[in-house]
């Protein structure tokens, strides 16, 4: 453990979907018709020697097809933390769907690092159903195969280190190849779940969001989160608007935009 480095780990919130719960859950809650919107995010781990970024976001093209509210520029975003998206070497992408793979035409001098099951996913049988391949944007995905004739994605079959303190997991479920993230930080081992668990009530319930491809891969990763974790107050949420209201942001100027992940949450 003395060679583990310590992460700063943010959430960068950049657009916002307002919808009613029975969209979030599986098995719809008795509130129909109740307000729980998500928030998109992209994180940041830093520490003093490597800095990841985690997912790219979407563009204002995408969010005004979709019907998504975009706040900022995800890429530009960055900068708020002191980060120039041109210079970033290490892009996670969690997954490949539309929200979390966009924009990763704005990070030119990186190394994207994808599970092989992800790309076999989004480029195989699986996507002749609409079901599956709904929340997949095809020039996302074309786009990141011209990354791999590139020689800039770097594949993981698994767990994969590839920082001492920083780890990739794959979880499965929400697709074929969704990975967290492991992160080393000053309060002991954060996961960023991405979308494992998209608000904290779907684990906390066992009720997942209804985007899925394997439910006993979905809620067996649940239990990896867990383990992976140091407690369920170090799992982050892909999309709950509620890690706005937790942790706290880094400076003033950056409230309600960006908040601080490695330091503990606070639930009032």
């Amino acid at each position: 453990m003395s060679d583990t480095e310590i992460y700063e780990v943010y959430a960068i919130k950049y657009a916002r979907h307002e919808r009613t719960a029975e969209l979030n859950f599986m098995d719809p809650p008795d509130i129909h018709g109740g307000s729980m919107p998500i928030d998109y995010f992209v994180w940041v781990a830093r520490s003093a020697n490597r800095t990841f970024v985690i997912d790219t976001g979407f563009s204002a093209e995408t969010a005004a097809r979709r019907g998504r509210e975009i706040i900022r520029c995800p890429a530009q975003s960055l900068s708020l933390v002191g980060i120039d998206a041109s210079a970033v070497q290490d892009v996670i992408i969690s997954h490949l769907h539309y929200d979390h793979v966009g924009n990763f035409d704005l990070f030119p001098a990186c190394t994207f690092h994808l599970q092989d099951a992800e790309m076999a996913y989004a480029t195989g049988r699986f996507m002749r159903h609409r079901h599956f391949r709904t929340p997949f944007d095809v020039d996302h995905v074309t786009g990141m195969v011209r990354e791999v004739y590139k020689g800039r994605v770097q594949f993981h079959d698994g767990d994969a280190e590839l920082a001492p303190g920083f780890s990739l997991h794959r979880i499965g479920g929400h697709t074929a190849g969704l990975q967290a993230v492991r992160v080393h930080t000053q309060r002991g081992w954060v996961v960023l779940a991405s979308d494992a668990s998209h608000l904290y009530a779907n684990m906390q319930r066992e009720n997942p969001y209804p985007i899925i491809f394997k439910v006993d891969e979905m809620l067996e990763g649940y239990n990896k989160l867990r383990e992976l974790a140091d407690s369920e107050d170090h799992i982050i949420p892909g999309h709950d608007p509620l890690v706005m209201d937790y942790y706290p942001a880094p400076a003033a100027d950056v409230e309600g935009i960006v908040v601080r992940l490695d330091v503990a949450p606070s639930k009032g």
